[in-house]
């Protein structure tokens, strides 16, 4: 069993910034790649971005340029700046880290962009 929880969340205004941590753990099993997700009050859950164990990163094209993922695979942990947020960036993101038996997901941590 891998055990992913998330924190960092909170309010921010338009224009600030958060940074969200998540940690894996309860596993001796590798830790590919990890990423966070997103869902906003009526919609689905989309994708974020993604980090491999080597460093390669995807973004969606809503945040790139101001969203920054990166990982410390020793601690097993991914984190998630946010720069120039948007009223649209509010949400509950989750954390979700793929190994080689599937994968496991947080419980998610709700950031909220409002003046």
């Amino acid at each position: 069993q891998v055990q992913v929880v998330e924190s960092g969340g909170g309010l921010v205004q338009p224009g600030g910034s958060l940074r969200l941590s998540c940690a894996a753990s309860g596993s001796r099993l590798t830790i590919d790649a990890m990423g966070w997700f997103r869902q906003a009050p009526g919609n689905e859950r989309e994708f974020v971005a993604t980090i491999t164990r080597g460093g390669n990163t995807n973004y969606a094209d809503s945040v790139k340029g101001r969203f920054t993922i990166s990982r410390d695979n020793a601690k097993n942990t991914v984190y998630l700046q946010m720069d120039s947020l948007k009223s649209e960036d509010t949400a509950v993101y989750y954390c979700r880290a793929y190994f080689a038996a599937g994968t496991s997901w947080g419980q998610g941590t709700q950031v909220t962009v409002s003046s």
